[in-house]
């Protein structure tokens, strides 16, 4: 990878997590995250870091992967030569369509398109990237490493995605830059930039409790793990926010904690964010 693509996407995670926090933990690390991202773009070429900074002010992502030979910023299939070109790394490139910088991931976990016959209404909310099968009622391991690796593992043995080592290193990684353990008993322990497919989301309860950080005396029950296509990066953050918001309600808090059933576990989730994911 080009040195300044490694830097830009390194700096891209940093404020995405910092966005991450914004809805989740109010003020907490953000003077850290604040000063290693301002440390982080100074560094970088002044063309590339206008560019950045352009994109970045408009709400978009200054840099994206490229997948299946599409830009997963903005969706259009990228010239042949183009995606040889940002695989090659001898310098750093554009989409011709949405002016986000590109890179080239050699391989990446995929969201499986999900096969099942729709029939219904259309689904709303929480029912819209998940499902009873994602629904763990009882966790059985009781580390973060082991919890993660469960979640993973029951995600692609239900066919929702392929290439679970990958995911669970992937988010691993990013539970080493900073925790995804939350107030109120909640860890979002998550991965970004999945090919294919959409979002996806399951959910575990740990009936002990899990140390989700060793700063955090607070146990964590409620564990949500969840997937994300670069393009759903705007609609995790409103998800993250509307998780946050409704597990303030310790009603809600106890009515998921009272299930015991993936079926169960998978009505009161959508029941009790009904108001606050759309």
């Amino acid at each position: 990878m080009h040195p300044v693509v490694n830097h830009l996407v390194q700096l891209e995670e940093l404020i995405l997590i910092r966005d991450e926090q914004k809805v989740t933990s109010g003020e907490a690390h953000l003077d850290t995250l604040n000063l290693a991202i301002k440390n982080m773009t100074v560094k970088l070429p002044r063309d590339i870091r206008e560019h950045a900074e352009k994109l970045n002010n408009k709400g978009q992502s200054a840099i994206v992967p490229i997948a299946e030979k599409v830009c997963s910023g903005c969706g259009i299939t990228l010239p042949i030569s183009l995606v040889q070109a940002v695989r090659l790394a001898r310098e750093v490139h554009s989409c011709p369509s949405c002016a986000r910088m590109l890179y080239f991931m050699e391989s990446a976990p995929k969201r499986l398109a999900n096969k099942r016959r729709r029939t219904g209404p259309q689904k709303a909310g929480v029912a819209r990237f998940s499902s009873p099968a994602l629904m763990i009622p009882a966790l059985q391991s009781d580390t973060v490493e082991g919890v993660i690796q469960e979640m993973a593992t029951k995600m692609e043995a239900e066919g929702f995605l392929d290439g679970t080592d990958m995911l669970i290193e992937a988010a691993l990684q990013r539970e080493a830059i900073l925790s995804t353990g939350i107030d109120n008993g909640m860890a979002i322990p998550h991965v970004r930039g999945v090919e294919g497919g959409g979002l996806a989301l399951a959910l575990g309860i740990s009936p002990k409790g899990i140390q989700w950080d060793p700063d955090d005396t607070e146990l964590k029950h409620v564990i949500f793990f969840i997937v994300i296509p670069t393009a759903a990066s705007a609609f995790y953050l409103k998800l993250l926010a509307g998780l946050a918001e409704t597990f303030t309600d310790s009603e809600a808090r106890s009515a998921i904690l009272a299930e015991s059933t993936a079926d169960g576990l998978y009505k009161t989730l959508c029941k009790v964010t009904r108001r606050t994911i759309k």
